[in-house]
């Protein structure tokens, strides 16, 4: 069973899809989820959300923003309505370290840009991240077998990134804290677009649908979203998540992240580095993790 803390963003549906899947999930025990950038609409929503599939008892951390936007999708009012504002259980730092403190070998997954993570390192000296699986990232044809490259990225050593680009100096951070992070995980772009939830993942999930409250709440979800957008949307940090879940679904680089001027970023070899990038995926491996088939 995989510990799992949770640290998302509400601004795409890809985030609230993801904690639909993890939080009852036959092989993940989440722990802790925390948000970013933090407001109470926010909060709200994550706790509207664990409430419908059964995980109240699920912490939550956040700091308000202050900015006087909710930072919730429109597709997650459309979904879910709008929730009430909630106050969290803690700041971001502290619960992560809180949950770190009962389960010191659990996996902090993140799917946004990186404050709270930075908050972590910034504020809880002495506590240590045993994995960070993060989405984001991006592997070119330095480090990507032929065989696995998507066309899109022909010819690219290096590419914008919106989570590590979010919060440049915290991705920065993270990635050179070796002393702080034992292992360091990337599902990045040159994969995860090359998953995505269409109609026919849709029907071929219907099946799978009820095995859990969180896949049935994903499934609701994404009908209303073919609805609009019948070409679907990518799956970014759904895949992450079934990477945390099954580390076997990716092929793996040991690399350094560069980050050029212009916010491109690249991935280099770097023999122990303990920064690892995919470079490939099974996706049948990959659907079966997202169903629960297999685990226990």
């Amino acid at each position: 069973m995989l510990d799992l803390l949770f640290d998302l963003e509400t601004q795409d549906p890809d985030d609230v899809l993801t904690l639909c899947l993890v939080a009852t999930h036959p092989a993940v025990r989440l722990r802790a989820v925390t948000v970013t950038p933090g407001s109470p609409a926010q909060v709200g929503l994550v706790r509207r959300v664990l409430g419908l599939v059964g995980r109240d008892d699920v912490p939550v951390g956040a700091s308000d923003p202050g900015t006087g936007k909710d930072h919730v999708s429109a597709f997650h009012h459309r979904w879910l309505g709008t929730p009430v504002p909630a106050l969290p259980d803690a700041p971001p730092d502290a619960l992560i370290a809180q949950t770190l403190e009962h389960h010191p070998r659990a996996t902090l997954l993140t799917g946004g840009p990186l404050h709270n993570l930075r908050r972590f390192l910034d504020e809880q000296a002495g506590v240590r991240l045993s994995r960070w699986v993060a989405q984001g990232g991006f592997a070119g044809d330095n480090v990507v077998p032929p065989e696995h490259r998507l066309p899109k990225f022909d010819g690219r050593t290096a590419c914008p990134t919106f989570n590590f680009n979010g919060a440049p100096g915290a991705a920065r951070l993270a990635l050179s804290s070796g002393d702080r992070i034992a292992r360091r995980e990337l599902v990045s772009k040159n994969v995860t677009h090359g998953v995505r939830y269409d109609r026919e993942f849709h029907e071929r999930l219907r099946p799978y649908r009820d095995r859990t409250a969180g896949l049935a709440l994903v499934f609701s979800g994404m009908e209303h979203y073919l609805r609009k957008k019948p070409g679907g949307k990518l799956l970014h940090d759904p895949t992450a998540a079934c990477v945390a879940i099954d580390h076997a679904i990716a092929g793996w680089a040991e690399v350094e992240m560069v980050r050029e001027e212009g916010g491109a970023w690249g991935a280099w070899p770097a023999a122990g580095s303990q920064t690892f990038i995919t470079t490939a995926l099974d996706h049948d491996r990959l659907f079966e993790t997202f169903v629960g088939e297999g685990t226990v």
